[in-house]
């Protein structure tokens, strides 16, 4: 009777989540040429969205794709090549297209130095239309050169059509987005300063003297230089000084004989790149003031590095005091618990794997990291939260714990482990206290403390060995207070003896658990709507209550426990499904979630120059349902007192940016201001056109210092708040 009643209860819930498992039929997408292939490269066109939508301009893309080894070249291809070039002859409803070039990479072919991109590259469009809200004719012939050892040139004519109506984000409106934040601009956003450009030499030994500055000290600065078709400008040598933020790069010039004057009193173009910084400016050349060699020394920012470490200990160690520390705390105690009465050395050991367990899993998360921001995707703290899949397996994991604790199943070794002995008890008790610190620094990742945006922002801007090394360190605050009960053993030995009341703590601790399910099913539901996630939840709770009926029927142990995992498996397996099959919704600017505050408009970043110019002061709120942090700074400052009303004047426009899903444009507007974590928050105003970072952690007076700032109100500390 009991197998016939689960039958049937699993039944009704295999036909609820039904409907979440049907796929539904996709859509073609048009917003693609076919492709144009040759042995060396294919190209096609790419555009943004589906349609043209009402507005006259279209985010459009080149699209190569090259045979490993082979290049193409930037506008300015250096001392060989020449750049790909467009005819739209033939184009319908086009009145103009306006090529932008991402940062190019250096070659060097036997002695030779050529500018380009290898392996994929998309060169962003912007089409004007001479009608807008008229659909698209899009005919453009391409010429390129594809180079290895030998160059090739091709010609392809790409076709693509784009008809009226809503502009819908298309399929390859991630992959443009990926390649146009590579676009260098003024460098303002990413602490760049091109100074100046001096010339010394004469025409018997020509050299350019750049001079650079950046608010982060930088790491291996580059520049690119285009100025008249007779001089080729060589890779520049570095010198840095003022720890790394100052920066001389010296480069010989060539092909001065065959330049009718010198360099004195000509423009170039300089685009300065650093990782994945850089900055675009146009300058006159002076004569330099001396032409004797700078006497700045060689330097790195070696003497950031132990500033950098403090800062991410002091981060990860603030992050157990963060509100997600809740579900982390109900780890630690239990942890303590289990420990009530034991010895000495059971206690060290036990949280010397949980401290071990926390720093293998920043490690395993700066590993993901790095892989990722070699492949170009967006990187970021706690940006796993923006995936379904994620989030599913983070719900199944907390209602297994949240069960484990209630009772409804225990986890045990096989018995002819157990029969061992003492010995390998002890190591699988290890082994629970390392998972349980992995899953503690997972459920922390949603928060931000101060010090830990400055540490992350540093290591995501650099390379492997920094991401690494600043994330062990985020590890090793976030496990200080396991390793400091693991020194002091006996703050844990004075615990009561294990009784009826470590009972009621489990329950307790178990509905601790079970609220951060219901947390993540919330943020889910922003991902994949609320029904799903319903669905989801639902799919949670018959496991739960799998096992449950497995408890319940003791003198069926056999069977029905194998049944019971069985029905959790499938019941697991179906909730990953439910997203799988989701149509894929459009992203629209809006204003969060839950938000009834009037005063807030979604994020435009291209609107915020104008809005200052028109001496508007802007406030932006960068946040996530997924970001405690967030939710604390919006509850606590954004939404009271004289904050609440100042971002409600009239002469303050409050945008608020959503990134609970991922967002090329959110990311790439933090990553103008070397952020990847979220909570962010920026002011811009007359006297702040280019904009103010605020701390992570907000106050009412830190936000009306900042208004008050970038209205010119009154005179503020220029000094940049340590982030």
């Amino acid at each position: 009777m009991f197998f016939f009643k689960l039958g049937t209860y699993c039944s009704a819930i295999f036909a609820l989540a039904v409907p979440w498992l049907c796929p539904s039929p996709a859509k073609a997408q048009l917003a693609s040429s076919p492709w144009s292939v040759t042995d060396q490269a294919s190209v096609r066109l790419l555009s943004a969205t589906e349609a043209v939508g009402a507005t006259e301009d279209v985010l459009l893309g080149l699209h190569f794709r090259l045979k490993k080894g082979w290049k193409i070249s930037w506008r300015s291809p250096g001392d060989a090549g020449f750049s790909p070039t467009l005819d739209w002859s033939g184009s319908e409803n086009l009145s103009a297209a306006n090529i932008s070039w991402p940062v190019p990479e250096r070659f060097s072919i036997l002695g030779f130095e050529t500018f380009g991109y290898k392996d994929e590259t998309v060169l962003p469009l912007t089409a004007t239309l001479a009608q807008a809200g008229q659909p698209l004719g899009l005919r453009a012939a391409v010429d390129y050169l594809a180079c290895n050892e030998i160059c090739i040139p091709y010609k392809a004519t790409l076709a693509l059509r784009l008809p009226a109506g809503e502009s819908r984000p298309s399929a390859f409106v991630h992959l443009i987005n990926r390649f146009a934040v590579r676009v260098p601009g003024d460098g303002a956003a990413h602490g760049l300063t091109i100074e100046k450009v001096e010339a010394s030499g004469g025409k018997t030994h020509p050299m350019l003297r750049v001079t650079a500055t950046a608010s982060f000290p930088f790491s291996a600065p580059d520049l690119y230089v285009e100025g008249p078709d007779e001089l080729q400008f060589a890779k520049p040598a570095v010198r840095l000084s003022d720890d790394g933020n100052r920066a001389l790069l010296e480069l010989p010039v060539s092909g001065i004989e065959f330049f009718q004057r010198d360099l004195n009193g000509i423009f170039l173009t300089l685009t300065l790149v650093d990782g994945e910084r850089s900055a675009e400016r146009r300058l006159r050349v002076v004569a330099a003031a001396s032409a004797s060699p700078p006497t700045a020394m060689p330097g790195t920012d070696a003497t950031a590095w132990p500033l950098v470490l403090v800062l991410a200990v002091l981060g990860g160690l603030i992050l157990n005091l963060m509100p997600c520390v809740l579900p982390v705390l109900s780890i630690k105690l239990l942890h303590l618990v289990g420990h009530g009465g034991a010895g000495s050395w059971r206690v060290r050991y036990g949280f010397i794997a949980s401290a071990a367990g926390i720093l293998f899993s920043f490690l395993g998360l700066a590993a993901v990291l790095a892989a990722l921001k070699a492949t170009g995707a967006t990187v970021g703290w706690g940006i796993q939260f923006q995936q379904p899949w994620f989030l599913i397996a983070m719900t199944l994991v907390v209602t297994l714990f949240a069960c484990n604790l209630w009772g409804f199943f225990e986890l045990r070794l096989p018995r002819w482990i157990a029969d061992m002995g003492e010995h390998s008890s002890h190591v699988h008790g290890l082994g629970g206290h390392f998972l349980s610190g992995a899953f503690a620094m997972l459920l922390a990742t949603p928060c931000s403390a101060p010090f830990l945006g400055t540490a992350v922002a540093f290591a995501l801007s650099r390379g492997a060995t920094e991401i690494f090394a600043i994330f062990a360190a985020l590890g090793l605050g976030l496990a200080l207070p396991y390793l400091a009960v693991a020194a002091a053993p006996g703050m844990a030995t004075r615990l009561p003896k294990p009784g009826p009341w470590m009972a009621k703590l489990r329950l307790v601790l178990g509905f601790a658990l079970a609220a951060t399910g219901i947390w993540l099913l919330t943020i889910l539901a922003s991902l994949i709507g609320g029904s799903a996630a319903a669905a989801i939840g639902a799919l949670m709770v018959a496991a739960g209550a799998a096992l449950y009926f497995r408890r319940r029927t003791r003198h069926w142990l056999e069977r029905a426990g194998g049944m019971s995992i069985a029905v959790v498996a499938a019941l697991a397996v179906m909730a990953f499904l439910i997203p799988a099959n989701l149509p894929e919704s459009p992203r629209p600017g809006k204003v969060k979630v839950g938000d009834s505050n009037a005063q807030w408009t979604p994020f435009d970043g291209p609107a915020i120059a104008a809005l200052v110019a028109g001496g508007k002061v802007v406030f932006v709120d960068v946040t996530a349902d997924w970001c405690i942090t967030c939710l604390i700074n919006k509850a606590l400052v954004l939404t009271q007192g004289r904050v609440k009303e100042r971002l409600a004047g009239g002469n303050v426009v409050s945008m608020r940016a959503d990134w609970t899903q991922p967002d090329d444009a959110i990311s790439a507007y933090l990553a103008k201001f070397q952020r990847y974590g979220i909570p962010f928050n920026a002011v811009y105003g007359p006297a702040l056109p280019e904009g103010f970072a605020l701390p992570e952690l907000l106050t009412e007076q830190v936000v009306l210092d900042a208004l008050d700032r970038a209205a010119g109100n009154t005179v503020v500390s220029s000094r940049r708040p340590l982030l």
